[in-house]
């Protein structure tokens, strides 16, 4: 490998890394909402899976059947959760053209 080379490589190799850190602050700035119960239980969570909000709809607020509210709960949590995988994955697969790089894990 020529010198040329290595620099052109190494360039990229910088240029990779500086959008993988901008990804990574679009997606901790991100905001997703997951839903159960047709929209009685709303979780807002953010890039990092951290909750931001929950909203309870009083018409599920049963004391005779909690179970039903701890399930739209985690219903509601899980959508989220899956929304932000989803959201990384596709940022991911954008920040590097589509190939599936082992060992690729960014921290979100």
């Amino acid at each position: 490998m020529n010198k040329n080379m290595l620099g052109e490589l190494m360039k990229q190799m910088k240029e990779a890394q500086e959008k993988a850190q901008e990804m990574q602050a679009k997606m901790q700035e991100m905001e997703v909402e997951g839903a159960a119960g047709g929209g009685m239980v709303k979780i807002i969570l953010n890039g990092k899976s951290e909750v931001m909000s929950v909203t309870i709809d009083q018409e599920v607020v049963n004391p005779d059947d909690v179970e039903m509210l701890q399930d739209l709960v985690m219903g509601a949590f899980n959508q989220a959760t899956q929304k932000i995988q989803e959201t990384q994955a596709e940022e991911l697969s954008n920040l590097t053209g589509g190939l599936n790089i082992p060992g690729l894990n960014l921290p979100f």
